[in-house]
């Protein structure tokens, strides 16, 4: 493949592919747990910086194994190739092409938000609780747009990721800015009132206090949106075969990208806490937190700023997903576990039908409206993903000392043993007193396991086959 992204393009990715429409509505689901502006402000910090330490892990990663592929490699060549079919299992089947969906729905009700009649019109077909609206339409175009754009050249997707992430960046700098220059009446003080107190309030009824198991329990709760909001900075490795210099910039843009954005994300919830009171944050019309927010500032007009935000913010998301996500079926295929066709790159130099296999499951996946419902549950996979990832890290260095390392993880085994302290406990929480966030996500990698034994079981009969 040619080498065609700089480091620019490759923070870029990095920070376009994690700002998409969560950190617009997740905060109202954290403070309905929390309760408390001082405990969302530590959720935050929590998860940045799991974050970023996940990412300065996977740098040394990065290094040895600089092709395309990124985490799948990565997975296959330390675990073997079961380990590495599951997580890619999982990327195709609700992590990648589920996150595409959802985001792209996110696009259409923002849009819907501008043009009250794509709310408003019938819904094209219905049949008992299964219907297809306009909104959902919108939403298949947006994303057979963007792969239709990312098949005619790696330079128009890098161009369109470059555009969406710089402007949506900007905007969120400037709604910073102005969430503490603009508001007359601030809540920071009542927000921070609370101490270290914690509440809940989960049916609009009254705030109750808590405490121990369900003081953690309201804790992990909190971080799947936190987390879910944080994810899919790995992107930029499964582009590693076309970044320049990838043994370096690789791991410089992760690092970077994470940085950046999840000091967004504080300074983001921090002008939440100034701008809304306990429940405005936590019981904002449609968990819009952002759009209340926005209000409070700049008036009726607001509405519509963050409405065209979140419109820029959730294109870019989709565009970087799409561009990275279609690079690890290809490798995939070439390893013999994903659909021959994904193998070839198209006249533009791209792998156009892992790009268009990638396109049409997310569009069967939006217009079945049950994404929603998966990536509610996919968090915990995704975390048991990074986990495994970062635990390589330190499986390495005991197996294969002796390979050449061009970056070394910095602050190693503390750097990557933090992240696997945090992600333990938040996955043995959500396993104890949210069941609901862990099982269906864990089955579904595991039905992983027959289609990866039936692949191989074929393989093998041609293999006899051809001996005879």
């Amino acid at each position: 493949m040619n080498r065609k992204l700089k480091l620019w393009d490759a923070v870029m990715l990095v920070m376009g592919s994690m700002i998409g429409s969560g950190i617009f509505i997740v905060s109202a689901d954290m403070m309905r747990n929390l309760g408390s502006g001082f405990w969302l402000i530590v959720v935050w910090i929590i998860t940045g910086v799991m974050t970023i330490a996940a990412a300065i892990s996977y740098g040394e990663l990065s290094a040895l194994f600089p092709k395309a592929g990124g985490q799948y490699t990565y997975i296959t060549k330390i675990f073997g190739k079961m380990s590495g079919f599951l997580y890619g299992w999982g990327l195709f089947t609700v992590i990648q092409t589920g996150t595409i969906a959802a985001v792209a729905m996110a696009f259409s009700k923002f849009t819907a938000y501008l043009i009250p009649s794509l709310n408003e019109a019938a819904p094209i077909f219905q049949q008992g609780e299964f219907q297809i609206t306009w909104i959902q339409i919108l939403s298949i175009f947006v994303i057979i747009f963007l792969t239709y754009i990312n098949t005619r050249g790696i330079k128009n997707g890098k161009i369109v990721q470059d555009i969406f992430t710089a402007a949506k960046i900007i905007a969120l700098l400037g709604i910073i800015f102005l969430g503490f220059i603009l508001v007359k009446n601030s809540h920071w003080s009542e927000n921070m009132s609370f101490g270290t107190q914690v509440f809940q309030n989960l049916k609009n009824t009254s705030w109750q206090p808590i405490s121990g198991l369900a003081l953690m329990g309201g804790i992990a709760a909190a971080m799947v949106g936190s987390v879910f909001s944080s994810v899919a900075w790995e992107n930029v490795t499964f582009m590693s075969g076309e970044i320049e210099n990838p043994k370096k910039n690789v791991v410089k843009s992760m690092v970077l990208g994470t940085s950046v954005v999840m000091v967004l994300y504080l300074l983001i919830n921090l002008v939440y806490l100034n701008v809304l009171d306990r429940d405005g944050i936590a019981f904002a019309l449609k968990d819009r937190t952002a759009v209340a927010a926005s209000q409070q500032i700049f008036g009726e007009v607001g509405t519509i700023i963050i409405a065209v935000l979140v419109m820029i913010s959730t294109f870019g998301c989709i565009n970087g997903m799409v561009f990275a996500g279609s690079r690890v079926f290809q490798t995939m295929a070439k390893d013999g576990l994903f659909f021959k066709a994904a193998i070839e790159n198209n006249k533009n130099g791209v792998p156009g039908k892992s790009l268009w296999m990638q396109c049409f499951w997310a569009c069967v996946l939006a217009l079945s409206g049950q994404y929603g419902d998966l990536l509610d549950m996919i968090s915990f996979v995704i975390v048991l993903f990074y986990m495994i990832t970062v635990f390589g890290v330190i499986y390495l260095r005991f197996k294969s000392p002796e390979l050449e390392r061009p970056y070394k993880t910095w602050l190693y085994p503390i750097t990557p043993l933090i992240y696997l302290l945090i992600g333990t406990t938040f996955c043995v929480l959500l396993i104890f007193y949210k069941p609901q966030y862990t099982w269906p996500g864990f089955i579904l990698i595991l039905l992983g396991v027959p289609v990866y034994l039936f692949i191989n079981r074929n393989k093998k009969n041609i293999n006899e086959i051809e001996e005879i």
